[in-house]
């Protein structure tokens, strides 16, 4: 079971699911109903539309709602609105099994973060704030690769 925190249109989602079985299950948290059905749409022509499901809204409702559920994951994926990424990998790390891996995209803003010379970038200052607290969190073990925009990946340790 894999959440992942974005859909748009579904191509985070079909790349998620091609690395999982038949049995592989993703919810996509979505706040935009029209976005959740161009995914959809997507990952339906790409063969996958019986494995995932959409939960429609604010994330950070979805999330609380998968908590109260008591749900727990072992993959996230999170693409999502830069300001909540902090927020994000809390719930991310409430919902973890242990060993659950946590993965956020577009942790380097266009190169802003890692460059004092760039032109800063709408959410350089939150990600500059986000990277910090993931290389210090002590439930994690975290590493940023620098490639495309830049990727966090993160083992929760509990």
């Amino acid at each position: 079971m894999f959440p992942e925190i974005g859909a748009l249109g579904g191509y985070s989602g079909i790349c998620l699911a091609r690395g999982f079985d038949r049995a592989g299950k993703l919810t996509s948290l979505e706040l935009v109903e029209s976005y959740a059905k161009l995914a959809n749409s997507n990952l339906a022509k790409a063969g996958f539309a019986d494995q995932v499901s959409y939960l429609i809204g604010p994330a950070l409702q979805s999330l609380e709602q998968l908590v109260s559920d008591n749900r727990q994951f072992d993959f996230f994926f999170i693409d999502a609105d830069k300001e909540n990424y902090e927020n994000y990998l809390n719930y991310c790390i409430r919902l973890a099994e242990n060993g659950a891996l946590i993965v956020c995209d577009n942790v380097l803003a266009n190169g802003s973060v890692a460059d004092e010379s760039a032109e800063p970038k709408r959410h350089t200052e939150f990600m500059k704030k986000f990277n910090e607290t993931v290389a210090n969190h002590p439930h994690l073990e975290s590493m940023l690769i620098p490639i495309g925009d830049g990727l966090t990946i993160s083992k929760v340790k509990k």
